[in-house]
């Protein structure tokens, strides 16, 4: 305590009543002093009191004797205080935002702030006192040496002054209700419109926001000044009357705006990438053609540009777009320098500034990419393609949605589109998108330079995707590819949105899949019940071909896809899915791949049905209908003998229907011929006897309401592989019911002039015949089953199975048989 209270009498120049204090204490408490100043960003500025000595002096002892250690043993201190001082934390002001104090903290905080000190000798003061002055003067008009008063990362970013531009948005109200009422008024006088649009400003940032917005709301580019169709407009009542006038007006006017309140402003000159760019120009020797400004606050400077956040030209209509862009206003350099090339190397702001060639080669980014928060990962500068292909990528916070446009080269910058809708016409590029990347493998088609522009937005939004960066690829040797089908859905892969259609998971890893032998399956996880369409396209496939090459299996947790391919070469696959339940939600896109097929390829022979129903196989239609416990849980069923049986149950006792389609080359008889059903309890058994090798539709249909019409349930596809002929089945009437079953004969083509035995199970039956040329009752045994052998005959007549039920005597056909033509008529006599 006695180090400090004698310190301070040093530091204010009077005597200190207390004499007897050690130099090392003073030494201490110096270098503490400092060391605090420095970690709390306390400025220590123009320094030392100018009467030292005699602060000196009056702490000598009365006998002399110590003087001289005491004097210089201090002024050693002070010496090295000056240089820490200087080298440290003198080198330019530093003061916090008060945006957010009470009037009275920030009263005292000015008051501080200006009654704050540096230490230094006063015998540099003696000598030197001209550098002093010279060293002050730098740090207001900015020279290189004294721009930043912190340490080498610890300058101040806009974040630092303020969250985000919401804290505005009560003065911005004001500045924009206060210009047009202005404006109505014929008021240009600039001292007059910045004492009204400040007031109620409580500080500097306010004071040069207010004078920020009024500038981008109050004054449109000169388009057609730029253009040279007509005069350009010099004085700052000028350009305020018209409201228009090109980047010196911005800049010229922000300057006299900011010297009415008192801030220091400077204009900086040098080239930016905005309309007129040229890319790939060298700006080497060559006239700078922007202005902009830089303003000084709490000692340290900052970058803002009022033409650039007024708005944008759209050079296509040669129009001025207005576009409030808070961007531009305080930008941090290391943003700035992409867009931004001052004439003055100091005026870059950087640690390690950039030479005009990186900033040539720099992708330009737009504002967008760095309010929405991208992070580019490669390229950083303009790329050549490495054998054909180049490859860029992005990161991102948010989930985010991408799309790119791809042209030849073109000399201006900011030509085309500045907006995107969600699709892209390109194929020459694969854009996918992960949790927190994107990358664009892109595949130029010829030898030539292009120009690449990429489009986002955030997930979910509804407006367009806006153009967020751009860059050239030159592609000396392009690669000698197959063609791409175009993609129009936003990018390849799993959609970033996939997730909340539903769809979480997927089983082909990567965005493009080699296909084998012609055959693709693709499953898609899911979080809930879904259902999906897809489509399959083709360079060279039609439409009704495309139609043929698609299976899908509708599962609770699940989405199957089986793929055939008929062609080789690139296919695109996209999937569509809604929630299962909500008709009248549209489908929208979860899911695209590019299949690469290069091998084996399927016929066209081959193909699924072309009738195929969107439900292949047991899923969710059928689990809620009551059918379940399939024999057959996937849709695809191949057989080597021409010969299955598919069994389930039906759980509700719902009525149930049959249909087998194919394009049959040789059949005699209808392709219901060929399937025989049989219903024991819930139990219900399809059996099916293909006539010939090829591709088989099985339809399952039930009638879910009484008197309604049959509803499709799924469809199976049976891929025969046996070149043997089969026989059909017996022809079926409605008087088969639940519970009947064959046993013998299972054919329903016999033998001719043949004993042919039949057993069968008809419940409720109290006879049961088989009519030919006669009539032959059968036998009921003791297992309930009726028995007997019959003589087929000629084949002239067919055989009906019959059966009398109840108190009837009329006899029912269950079904009948046909029986073989003989193909000699005089070869069986007896």
């Amino acid at each position: 305590p006695a180090g400090i209270h004698h310190t301070f009498y040093i530091l204010k120049g009077k005597p200190c009543p207390q004499r007897n204090v050690s130099k090392s204490c003073i030494t201490e408490v110096l270098l503490s002093i400092c060391q605090l100043c420095e970690q709390n960003r306390i400025t220590v500025v123009q320094a030392l009191a100018e009467n030292e000595d005699q602060a000196l002096e009056s702490t000598n002892p009365p006998d002399g004797g110590d003087t001289v250690a005491v004097q210089c043993s201090v002024s050693a201190q002070v010496s090295q205080i000056d240089v820490v001082a200087r080298q440290s934390i003198a080198e330019n002001l530093r003061v916090e935002v008060e945006d957010q104090r009470p009037a009275a903290k920030r009263q005292l905080s000015s008051e501080s702030a200006a009654k704050s000190i540096t230490a230094v000798k006063k015998s540099a003061l003696r000598k030197e006192p001209n550098e002093l002055r010279h060293l002050n003067q730098k740090a207001q008009l900015g020279q290189r040496g004294e721009l930043n008063a912190a340490l080498p990362g610890q300058r101040k970013c806009s974040k630092d002054l303020f969250k985000s531009s919401e804290v505005f948005h009560r003065l911005d109200s004001h500045v924009i209700m206060a210009g047009a009422e202005l404006k109505q008024k014929c008021v240009y006088d600039v001292k007059t419109i910045v004492q009204r649009i400040t007031q109620g400003a409580r500080n500097e940032m306010e004071q040069l926001r207010a004078i920020w917005v009024w500038l981008c709301n109050n004054i449109e580019y000169d388009v057609g000044g730029f253009l040279g169709h007509s005069e350009k407009l010099s004085s700052p009542e000028e350009v305020i009357a018209a409201g228009r006038g090109v980047c010196c007006s911005y800049s010229n006017l922000c300057t006299e705006m900011c010297r009415e309140v008192g801030i220091e402003c400077q204009e900086v000159t040098g080239h930016s990438k905005g309309i007129g760019y040229r890319q790939g120009q060298s700006l080497k020797h060559i006239k700078s053609d922007h202005l902009w400004n830089a303003v000084l606050l709490g000692g340290e400077w900052f970058l803002l540009d009022a033409c650039w956040g007024a708005g944008q030209v759209d050079m296509q209509h040669e129009s001025f777009v207005k576009r409030f862009d808070d961007f531009y206003f305080l930008t941090d350099p290391e943003e700035f320098i992409d867009s931004h090339f001052p004439d003055e190397e100091k005026w870059q702001l950087l640690d390690k500034p950039i030479s005009i060639e990186e900033f040539e080669q720099r992708v330009f980014k737009t504002s967008a990419f760095y309010t929405m928060g991208l992070r580019l990962i490669s390229p950083l500068h303009h790329i050549i393609t490495d054998d054909g292909e180049a490859t860029v990528s992005l990161g991102f916070s948010r989930p985010t949605t991408f799309t790119y446009e791809i042209t030849r080269h073109q000399d201006l910058l900011h030509c085309g589109a500045l907006e995107r809708k969600d699709s892209t016409t390109s194929s020459f590029g694969l854009l996918t998108v992960s949790h927190r990347s994107m990358k664009l493998q892109l595949l130029p088609p010829e030898s030539d330079t292009y120009d690449v522009k990429l489009f986002a937005r955030f997930e979910n939004a509804t407006t367009p995707l806006v153009w967020v960066c751009s860059f050239t690829v030159e592609c000396p040797n392009p690669r000698a590819t197959e063609d791409i089908p175009e993609n129009p859905f936003l990018s390849w892969g799993l959609q970033p949105f996939a997730g909340s259609l539903g769809v979480v998971g997927s089983s082909q890893n990567s965005e493009i899949a080699e296909v084998e032998d012609g055959v693709f399956d693709l499953v898609l996880k899911t979080s809930r019940p879904l259902i999906v369409l897809c489509e399959l396209v083709h360079p060279q496939m039609e439409s009704d071909t495309a139609r043929c090459c698609l299976a899908t299996q509708i599962q609770p947790d699940s989405l199957t896809c089986h793929i055939l391919c008929p062609f080789h070469g690139f296919y695109r696959l996209s999937l569509f899915v809604r929630d299962y339940e909500k008709t009248d939600v549209k489908f929208q896109n979860a899911v695209n791949y590019l299949l690469h097929c290069k091998g084996k390829v399927v016929g066209l022979e081959e193909l699924f049905p072309p009738d195929l129903g969107s439900a292949c196989g047991p899923g969710t239609r059928t689990a809620k209908a009551g059918l379940s416990r399939f024999s057959h849980n996937s849709a695809m069923i191949s057989t080597q003998q021409g010969k299955c049986n598919i069994t389930f149950y039906n759980q509700q006792g719902f009525e149930l229907h049959y249909v087998l389609s194919k394009k049959c080359k040789n059949s005699t008889f209808p392709l219901s011929r060929y399937i025989f059903c049989t219903y024991t309890d819930r139990k219900v058994t399809v059996s099916l006897s293909l006539p010939e090798a090829g591709v088989y539709r099985l339809g399952i249909y039930a009638r879910i309401t009484s008197g309604g019409d049959f509803s499709l349930m799924c469809d199976f596809i049976l891929r025969n592989n046996s070149p043997q002929t089969r026989p059909p089945f017996p022809c079926v009437y409605s008087a088969w019911g639940k519970g009947c079953v064959l046993f013998e004969p299972r054919v329903g083509l016999l033998e001719p002039l043949s004993w042919v035995l039949f057993r069968v199970r008809v419940p409720g039956a109290l006879r049961v015949s088989v009519v030919v040329e006669g009539r032959t009752d059968l036998k009921l045994n003791k297992s309930r089953v009726w028995e007997g052998e019959v003589f087929s005959g000629s084949g002239l007549q067919q055989l009906k199975l019959t059966a009398s039920f109840g108190d009837s005597s009329e006899m029912s056909v269950l079904m009948i048989f046909d029986v073989k033509q003989l193909e000699n008529e005089g070869a069986h006599k007896d």
